[in-house]
């Protein structure tokens, strides 16, 4: 048996907590399995395991060895994975979860391409703007704009989310041109209200190049809980609205928007993330991520907009 497979049975071991049991789920005779955990040990010099008639349990040495091993399985069990890809075409089913705007933006367009360049392999895209339990329901990813708070979940970050103050040409038109934020927050806003997520502050910096911030209330005729609304709203001249550059598919001016007090700054809402429960993905999924980031871009396609 070859060092890695003997890997995998101090793993084993490590999980049940018991050589049988370890065995048992080989379908090997526990002399077998105890006799492979010993040459392990004598190969690498090291005990590995405290036995006693009724119990075993792992070394201080033992406990760093598991760690290293987890390791090692899961990049041999990533790398079957490829292979398997270049053997036969790839199939099955990816479930994934997203905000409904960012979802219908870049995400529908991702799953165009994944469903064209895999023909076998299906995709469930379900857009809702409320958190939802991944394990409980299933998904493979989940793409989250903001702060992280599922420790247990792996998170990778695809692109930033930097925030603007925008209003159309007509809102302009009609209160002129704010130059201050004391000056901007006498005129109508566009707030954004669903479930337990209010933004109905403007959190910006003090002044131009000034990285001190200062908390305003807005004011505001229009609440929507549709971020995509935001965006409607503030180029039909209701008010004028923070947004995530994500939000603007295209460029202030063809959209008849115009960027408020550009020279100060705002917090981001967060970043976009992709998050997952495990580190070894299957290849679909993987695919499928990548497919996104290539969609978003690097750096991301809406950084055009503001420039």
């Amino acid at each position: 048996m070859d060092f890695a497979s003997k890997l995998e049975l101090l793993l084993d071991v490590a999980k049940y907590g018991s050589f049988s049991k370890a065995a048992d789920s080989r379908n090997i005779d526990r002399s077998v399995l105890s006799k492979q955990i010993k040459q392990l040990e004598d190969a690498l010099g090291v005990r590995l395991l405290n036995r006693t008639t009724r119990s075993v349990s792992l070394t201080e040495v033992g406990e760093q060895m598991v760690s290293q091993a987890q390791k090692v399985t899961d990049l041999l069990e990533e790398t079957k994975h490829m292979a398997e890809t270049f053997h036969s075409e790839p199939q099955g089913n990816v479930r994934v979860s997203s905000s409904t705007m960012f979802g219908r933006m870049y995400l529908h367009k991702a799953a165009e391409i994944f469903v064209s360049r895999y023909p076998k392999a299906k995709i469930e895209l379900v857009l809702n703007d409320h958190r939802v339990d991944m394990i409980g329901e299933r998904f493979d990813l989940v793409f989250r704009i903001g702060p992280i708070r599922e420790s247990s979940m792996i998170a990778r970050r695809l692109a930033p989310n930097s925030v603007s103050l925008v209003a159309s040409e007509s809102f302009i038109e009609k209160y002129g041109l704010p130059e201050t934020p004391e000056e901007l927050v006498k005129l109508p806003s566009i707030i954004y209200s669903n479930g337990n997520i209010l933004i109905d502050k403007l959190h910006i910096s003090s002044g131009p190049n000034i990285s001190e911030p200062h908390s305003y209330t807005m004011w505001g005729q229009y609440t929507v809980n549709e971020t995509e609304l935001i965006v409607e709203a503030a180029k039909s001249g209701l008010g004028y609205a923070q947004i995530g550059h994500f939000m603007l598919a295209d460029d202030l001016k063809s959209q008849g928007l115009v960027q408020l007090l550009p020279e100060y700054e705002l917090p981001t809402f967060g970043d976009i993330y992709a998050m997952y429960s495990h580190r070894n993905q299957p290849p679909l999924v993987k695919s499928f991520l990548d497919i996104v980031q290539e969609v978003i871009g690097t750096p991301p396609v809406w950084t055009k907009n503001f420039s």
